[in-house]
């Protein structure tokens, strides 16, 4: 009887021990993918530094703009906007930042059950670093813990990495004087169209894009720099609330 006691307790270890390594092979895979995303998307920050300098921003409201706002999406369509219209521009460009950066109240609402509520502090820090790359390195993870690891791992690394890049950059473009002679007023641009062309794959995406570029390229001769891209954006967020395309290629 003690011998089979004693089977019984090894057989019933055995699965504790496997998962107990399953959720540390999880930690490891998500503090890798962590730090791999936060240093790949940190390089982006030399490309924002510089085109930010070039649209006649200086060095200090360039890194400034990195970090109070903090999601590259909108600090490129930011830049790209006040290098075409300047100080003028300037309202619309912060209209079609946010408009870019309400996605990050999306992502907030469904990463709370994951980073959990721990106080005001924690709840800032961990809508400072809600971005595209922590939200999506915390989805990809099988482990609740590892995804709040990899949260928190990618969100602090391209913060930091981010800022520090910003500053680079912006002292290059800097350094480079008058950046339009090296075509730097033109790479906001394509640096946005390089973010935006990976979700471009299905057929609504793409479709809403084509139909939204074609709007603001008929509406940019009559209306002042800024203002296309906000009614490109009434018509992308038109498509997507009747949900055409989708449906279409559904079917």
């Amino acid at each position: 009887m003690a011998e089979d006691a004693v089977e019984h307790d090894a057989v019933s270890a055995e699965p504790i021990a496997d998962d107990a390594e399953a959720e540390r092979a999880a930690v490891r895979t998500a503090r890798r993918d962590g730090i791999a995303v936060g240093l790949a998307t940190a390089a982006y920050g030399i490309s924002f530094g510089a085109l930010s300098v070039a649209s006649g921003l200086d060095v200090w409201q360039t890194c400034f703009l990195s970090l109070v706002m903090f999601t590259g999406g909108s600090q490129f369509a930011l830049v790209g906007v006040v290098g075409a219209g300047g100080l003028a521009a300037g309202g619309s460009a912060i209209a079609a930042a946010a408009l870019l950066g309400v996605r990050n109240v999306v992502y907030g609402m469904r990463m709370r059950p994951v980073v959990g509520d721990h106080g005001l502090a924690h709840r800032i820090a961990a809508a400072w670093v809600t971005i595209d790359e922590s939200t999506a390195v915390a989805l990809a993870q099988s482990r609740e813990r590892a995804a709040r690891i990899g949260f928190w791992i990618t969100g602090i690394a391209i913060f930091v990495g981010w800022n520090l890049t910003t500053l680079a950059g912006a002292l290059i473009g800097d350094a480079l004087g008058d950046t339009r002679a090296y075509g730097l007023d033109a790479a906001a641009a394509a640096a946005f169209l390089g973010l935006l062309w990976p979700r471009l794959k299905k057929l609504q995406a793409g479709a809403t894009a084509v139909l939204a570029a074609v709007v603001a390229t008929i509406a940019t001769p009559v209306l002042t720099p800024g203002l296309p891209v906000l009614v490109a954006a009434v018509v992308a967020v038109v498509i997507g609330w009747f949900d055409l395309f989708r449906r279409r290629e559904g079917r």
